[in-house]
């Protein structure tokens, strides 16, 4: 086989970036419901 796999040929892995991208909105969606489950009144602790 000449085909080496472990080589890069310099092409894009757009399907690793694509779960990268969603796992960061994921991440941020999570964050989002979680600041706004356990502090509903962030800017205001007084």
């Amino acid at each position: 086989m000449t085909h080496d796999t472990k080589k890069d040929d310099g092409s894009p892995k757009f399907g690793r970036l694509l779960i990268i991208l969603v796992g960061a909105v994921a991440i941020c969606g999570l964050l989002t419901y979680v600041m706004g489950t356990l502090f509903p009144d962030f800017p205001n602790f007084s």
